[in-house]
């Protein structure tokens, strides 16, 4: 299993970082609506759509709909994506309690929608956007922070919970993680959040500001990846698919980055360093 773990992830590494880094804005929105796609499809099998071609079938209405966004307003998606994950906030804490209110197919087919297309309207809105922060201006790295700032607190999480993890974080949804591996991947944002400012010579303002922004995107992945794991468990499966061997599926590897890249997004937005940009 490790062996081919190794090998998917030395395959899947330049393809992510050619699509991410060396597309043009028009050809980064083609290669992350084809990962939100695949996303779909996967999600359409966790909503509860067992035949192939319901599934190719949501996952094609996935895509029209991620095109007939690209004229729409960046940021009134990204509004709506934090009341959704303010809904999910309350999902989580109440299952199994609720889930007779989501737990149908269609009910959990559009919650797919909310959740795969804000984080396309998301990640667009940081790669093609006006962006000032510091004395950095590179979209690119913004995309690569947001980025870091889900794998650092999955870092901080993992040797957090496996020293100090006794009290459990949603037991009912995912019993692995605890309140310790919260509050550690959190000061491992901090601390990384700190380090970016002063790399980018920011302000003593800036840099409490990003802070915040930071620990606030860190805490909300944690969500995302608490409501793929709940829904796993309403349908009974491990993964959300085996496209990727050795890791599962493509929902298994973004699900915390589905919540955090909208969040994030609309944070920096309000605080004047990201403006909407064009195509």
């Amino acid at each position: 299993m490790l062996k081919t773990r190794i090998i998917t992830a030395l395959i899947l590494a330049p393809i992510a970082i050619g699509g991410i880094f060396f597309l043009s804005p028009l050809g980064f929105a083609l290669f992350t609506g084809a990962i939100i796609t695949l996303g779909a499809w996967e999600w359409a099998n966790m909503s509860g759509i067992e035949s192939p071609a319901g599934r190719v079938g949501y996952a094609l209405a996935t895509a029209i709909l991620l095109y007939g966004l690209l004229n729409v307003p960046f940021v009134a998606v990204l509004w709506l994506s934090l009341l959704w994950w303010g809904v999910c906030f309350l999902l989580v804490r109440s299952y199994p309690g609720g889930s007779e209110k989501w737990g149908s197919l269609p009910a959990r087919a559009v919650m797919g929608l909310f959740v795969l297309v804000p984080a396309w309207v998301g990640l667009n809105h940081l790669r093609t956007g006006g962006f000032q922060f510091g004395d950095s201006t590179n979209n690119l790295l913004l995309i690569l922070y947001v980025f870091c700032v889900v794998w650092v607190a999955d870092i901080g999480a993992y040797f957090a919970g496996r020293a100090f993890g006794k009290a459990k974080l949603a037991p009912r949804v995912s019993p692995g993680k605890s309140w310790a591996g919260v509050w550690g991947g959190l000061m491992a944002v901090g601390v990384f959040a700190l380090v970016v400012s002063w790399l980018a010579s920011a302000g003593t303002v800036q840099t409490s500001l990003l802070i915040v922004a930071s620990l606030a995107t860190g805490l909300v992945s944690v969500l995302g990846d608490l409501l793929e794991s709940m829904l796993k468990r309403h349908r009974g499966i491990k993964d959300s698919s085996q496209l990727l061997p050795g890791h599962g599926g493509i929902m298994d590897r973004i699900d915390s980055l589905t919540a955090a890249i909208p969040v994030f997004a609309l944070i920096i937005t309000q605080l004047g360093w990201l403006t909407t940009g064009h195509w």
